[in-house]
């Protein structure tokens, strides 16, 4: 019996909502990660120790809502990057597999999980400038803030005042990273799958996905 072929839009959207409601959990980790990595630039003294240390002054300083600076362009992110990312993967492993459903060769789902990443990264690059600059306004003195209100103000003011071509600032060793990222994270989830689905004790379901 041939399985049933999902439409290519519900890969976009499925993979896109699963990103946003992860972001939801994770973006004061991601803001802290920001400011550990800026921290001491330019010469200047580490502001932040470690982790821990880097979450207590954020928190103290910020507050709850200070942890969550950045969350729409997050958002924006995940609804950009991994909505691409994830439906270009599954509609080109739709595409590349024979009418006989023979498993992709390993390198194959490789090859795409490469190309979905470097898609991904250069629809995904304006959200990332976005969320990087967001959550690393706090650590500038008061007077050199930008103060943005939300991501849709954050691009809007990016291209008004430095220009379009800003939005892909960095866009290169972007698309490099993910698509290193996804060549090994996406192919070996596929072969993984494939692997469980060949000893007959599982089927392809959310069950499958999950274990």
């Amino acid at each position: 019996k041939k399985p049933r072929v999902l439409p290519a839009w519900v890969n976009f959207v499925v993979g896109g909502a699963s990103g946003m409601g992860a972001t939801l959990f994770v973006q004061p980790i991601d803001l802290i990660k920001t400011r550990m990595q800026l921290s001491g630039a330019g010469g200047a003294a580490k502001e932040h120790k470690g982790f821990v240390d880097a979450f207590v002054k954020v928190f103290r300083t910020e507050g709850i809502p200070g942890m969550y600076n950045g969350l729409s362009a997050g958002l924006l992110r995940q609804a950009t990057y991994t909505t691409t990312r994830l439906g270009v993967f599954n509609a080109l492993m739709q595409r590349a597999t024979p009418k006989d459903n023979t498993p992709l060769p390993f390198w194959k789902k490789a090859l795409i999980g490469m190309a979905a990443g470097g898609v991904g990264a250069m629809v995904g690059t304006p959200a990332e400038v976005a969320l990087i600059r967001m959550t690393s306004d706090g650590r500038l003195p008061p007077d050199q803030r930008r103060n943005y209100r939300h991501v849709g103000d954050a691009l809007t003011r990016v291209v008004r005042e430095e220009g379009v071509l800003t939005l892909w600032r960095g866009c290169l060793p972007t698309v490099a990273r993910a698509m290193a990222l996804n060549m090994a994270q996406l192919s070996t989830y596929a072969q993984f799958k494939q692997m469980l689905l060949e000893t007959r004790y599982f089927s392809d379901n959310i069950g499958l996905h999950l274990w």
